[in-house]
């Protein structure tokens, strides 16, 4: 199992996807731009995003965490809400290698907190994490890779802004419309990671 822990930014709080996220979940997928923007062409039903985020938090191989709002007052959130979801998924043991994938929810886009999010992922998949003020290591990754679409150049500067580089491009390989996009395939080593992170 590799339940993923919570993990903590200032505008960001990322816990594990659970039943109470499919509402959320299903209203991203009836967002037109963001299924454009990610290349998402399947369909599903609500009883299957039901499922999804019922279980998907414990299946092995991959860390899926519900991006929520980091405030908090009283020592509580302010909110547990939903506003997009990271996960990494297609986690190599052996090449201590993953894929990461970030959505947000579209009144969130472009304020800041995907960033954050993928930072604290990228913190914890090379570094791992502080529970309690006790370090627990993650994944122990060594590479950190994605695909992102050619139609979708603000998320490309995005990742290139954390560190991410571009190692090939898949022609074509997703329809847009009438027409067709490129899958840019980028990535982040570990040394880069810390490189970025200033150690």
């Amino acid at each position: 199992m590799t339940r993923s822990p919570e993990l903590h930014g200032e505008m960001v709080r990322l816990r594990p996807l659970e039943s109470r996220d499919a509402q959320r979940l299903w209203d991203s997928l009836q967002d037109p731009e963001g299924m454009r923007q990610t290349g998402t062409t399947a369909s599903f039903t609500r009883a299957q995003i039901d499922e999804w985020a019922a279980s998907v938090s414990d299946r092995p191989g991959r860390y899926d965490w519900a991006i929520t709002p980091g405030a908090v007052r009283d020592g509580a959130p302010v909110s547990d809400d939903l506003i997009g979801e990271i996960v990494l998924n297609d986690i190599d043991e052996i090449a201590r290698s993953a894929n990461l994938r970030l959505q947000m929810l579209p009144d969130y886009r472009g304020r800041g907190y995907g960033r954050e999010a993928i930072w604290e992922v990228l913190r914890f998949a090379f570094h791992g994490v502080r529970v309690d003020g006790e370090h627990e290591p993650g994944p122990g990754l060594h590479r950190v890779s994605l695909q992102v679409l050619s139609i979708n150049p603000r998320a490309r500067a995005l990742y290139e802004s954390l560190g991410f580089r571009e190692e090939g491009r898949l022609r074509d390989a997703y329809r847009d419309g009438d027409g067709w996009a490129d899958a840019i395939v980028m990535s982040i080593l570990e040394d880069e990671y810390w490189a970025a992170a200033g150690h």
